[in-house]
């Protein structure tokens, strides 16, 4: 099952790398990672994205990540309401005489074109990881040649307390 985690982190050198050496040690799968600054001076957020068997797991993953140097807070947020985002550019081997087809593929999807050359565009698209997954597979029959993609970074909505905040949290 997959697992988002959260993390703040104070910003200094070599504090992803003892992160991932601990998932490493423990033979935990990290399908993705984000990191960025945030509103605090010297603080990063770190995302993760592991797979784990079962919550136990997720629960023991979690007190040793707190007791990480320079590790500041650590939440598992995969059962909360959250805001989660994933960015993918993609390159598509599309001939000029295509173009209106893919630009038609591409705009319910909220996607957009970067790049433009005589063999291929660049598409970029946001969203939730399933929309990108959607988007690639439906470029995929026009060639693509390359993929990039950021991996999730999610963070919990409003102020929540409960599972009933769950039920009062606004999409947009």
């Amino acid at each position: 099952m997959k697992r988002i985690i959260t993390m703040t982190v104070n910003n200094r050198p070599g504090v992803l790398n003892r992160i991932t050496g601990l998932f490493t040690k423990r033979h935990y799968n990290i399908e993705s990672i984000t990191v960025g600054h945030t509103e605090t001076e010297g603080v990063s957020r770190m995302t993760f994205v592991v797979n784990v068997e079962d919550e136990r797991i997720a629960e023991q993953i979690t007190k040793q990540l707190n007791k990480q140097i320079d590790v500041l807070k650590v939440t598992d947020i995969t059962d909360q309401a959250i805001v989660a985002r994933e960015l993918a550019l993609i390159k598509v081997a599309v001939s000029p005489a295509m173009r209106n087809e893919v630009y038609t593929l591409i705009e319910p999807f909220r996607a957009s074109i970067v790049d433009v050359s005589r063999e291929s565009l660049v598409v970029q698209v946001t969203g939730e990881s399933d929309k990108v997954e959607a988007l690639i597979d439906l470029l995929r029959p026009y060639g693509i040649k390359e993929i990039a993609r950021t991996g999730t970074t999610a963070f919990t909505r409003g102020s929540q307390k409960s599972a009933a905040a769950n039920k009062t949290a606004f999409i947009i």
